[in-house]
């Protein structure tokens, strides 16, 4: 199925392409390096990174484990945009009923229009941990740039350390490239939090998903004077990970992030120990 593309990208393939920007910043890779390291040529990458080309899940499988990012978001991601591209979506919304539900309890769906959004995240989520869609196997042949896999190579070198990390983003850093997770969180209106921290960069953050535009992340230590704060200002922000700027965090400091919804409900908070 071919597009025009004079034509804005559709919301499906506009949130991956984006998602998969959000990875590539992380990695630290130019396209040619991006190229050396996966089966994919430096120019299939800037289609997909673009939105020009949908890319096969082998992509975003490869582009996910060399940021150290888990990969079920952004494969969700995929299966949304695949859909649209082939014309399954269409078909499916005239000739079957929607998926139901997932009975996983940790599963939740904010209220509002929103909540279909991410039920069918969800249940995509669900599929890929299962094994491979038969958009999938239509694909697999469809890589015809693709070449040997290089060995992997020793993770770039951070950019900054303590108190230098301080108000600089994690990714254009390089210190979100295996980071721990202190602790998670989610919200009453289904949001998804994390505390972050990497020992390289001896500096942690916080992040958040599943959210809506106007939600709030604040993040703090005993140390720090002002809090650092990640606001959703767009639909694309809302769909991708969105993460507050980074804290100096020695060893036994506390680093605690606040949520604050847009409905305007009660602020939740939760903290861990480095």
């Amino acid at each position: 199925m071919t597009r025009d593309p004079q034509h804005a990208l559709p919301p499906e393939r506009a949130r991956l392409a984006a998602a998969l920007r959000e990875l590539r910043t992380g990695t630290g890779l130019s396209l040619a390096a991006l190229a050396t390291k996966t089966t994919f040529s430096k120019s299939s990458w800037e289609r997909y990174l673009n939105g020009k080309a949908l890319p096969p899940s082998r992509a975003v499988r490869e582009l996910c484990r060399l940021a150290g990012e888990p990969e079920g978001r952004c494969l969700a991601l995929w299966e949304l945009a695949e859909s649209d591209w082939s014309g399954r979506a269409a078909a499916q919304a005239t000739d079957a009923p929607p998926p139901p539900a997932p009975a996983d309890a940790d599963v939740g769906h904010p209220p509002g229009g929103k909540g279909a959004v991410m039920a069918i995240l969800a249940s995509v989520c669900a599929i890929a941990a299962g094994g491979l869609s038969v958009a999938l196997v239509l694909l697999a042949g469809h890589t015809g740039d693709a070449r040997p896999s290089a060995p992997p190579s020793s993770a770039p070198a951070p950019r900054c350390r303590g108190a230098a990390c301080e108000g600089k983003d994690p990714l254009p850093m390089k210190c979100g490239m295996h980071p721990l997770t202190l602790a998670s969180h989610r919200t009453s209106t289904g949001a998804r939090l994390e505390l972050r921290y990497s020992s390289e960069c001896g500096a942690g953050w916080a992040r958040m998903w599943s959210t809506r535009i106007g939600d709030r992340l604040e993040l703090t230590t005993a140390d720090a004077g002002r809090p650092h704060t990640a606001e959703i200002t767009d639909g694309l922000a809302a769909q991708s990970y969105i993460y507050t700027p980074m804290t100096e965090a020695r060893r036994g400091t506390t680093v605690r992030a606040c949520f604050r919804p847009v409905t305007g409900g009660s602020r939740e908070c939760f903290e861990a120990r480095v």
